[in-house]
């Protein structure tokens, strides 16, 4: 099989990268805080947190929660996301895009906060599992920034560090991608600005799924 690229494998974030679930993500979190009587956070603070595992990102969002009552907030968070969780849609171009670098013979992943059953009720639901040869969750290895489930991926493959790029919305994807030794690319149009990730060196920033998928093609 033909892999002479400049990385064999590519790892997405999932919400705000591929799939464009910022908004609902941010309005079940407060949500919840509202059915807990709780402070809510403005949704830039609501924002911020999408790409830590949910444990962390309670922690971020609502701080002066006693630690007692995250998993009740958890589970509200939950009830709402569930509820909603048919509304998050692939970014336009985002499905073209995986099925181009598959055909390049990439190896593709998915590195996310998310728990493994909540992504893997996102894959079925959007029918993309096929196009992934291997996926990591924060509850089945560390959370953001930890690198440890970009390396677990890199050991799944056999990829060493200078050829695996992360591609994420938040500066969390990005960190992760630096202390795994990684490249990474940012991609503006999800949770934080693209300005934000300046002190990670991305190769990139892309404005929008097009702007992404010319960059991989060209550079990639």
């Amino acid at each position: 099989m033909n892999r002479l690229r400049r990385f064999d494998l590519i790892a997405f974030d999932w919400d705000g990268t591929l799939i464009d679930s910022t908004a609902l993500i941010v309005q079940c979190m407060q949500a919840a805080c509202r059915d807990l009587a709780l402070a809510v956070p403005s949704d830039e603070r609501a924002a911020y947190v999408i790409g830590l595992g949910l444990q962390d990102a309670l922690r971020h969002a609502v701080p002066d929660l006693p630690p007692e009552r995250y998993p009740e907030l958890a589970l509200r968070y939950r009830r709402h996301y569930v509820a909603r969780q048919h509304e998050p849609l692939l970014f336009a171009g985002a499905l073209a895009m995986l099925h181009e670098l598959r055909a390049r013979n990439h190896w593709l992943a998915v590195a996310t906060g998310k728990t493994r059953r909540g992504l893997d009720e996102a894959l079925a639901q959007a029918r993309l599992g096929a196009l992934f040869d291997g996926t990591r969750t924060a509850d089945e290895t560390a959370s953001k920034p930890s690198p440890l489930m970009l390396l677990e991926l890199m050991r799944e493959f056999g990829v060493e560090p200078e050829r695996t790029l992360m591609i994420g919305d938040t500066t969390h994807d990005l960190q992760l991608a630096v202390n795994a030794g990684a490249a990474c690319v940012g991609v503006s149009y999800g949770a934080h600005e693209g300005a934000a990730f300046a002190p990670f060196a991305p190769l990139y920033v892309a404005d929008d799924t097009a702007a992404l998928h010319r960059w991989l093609v060209d550079n990639a």
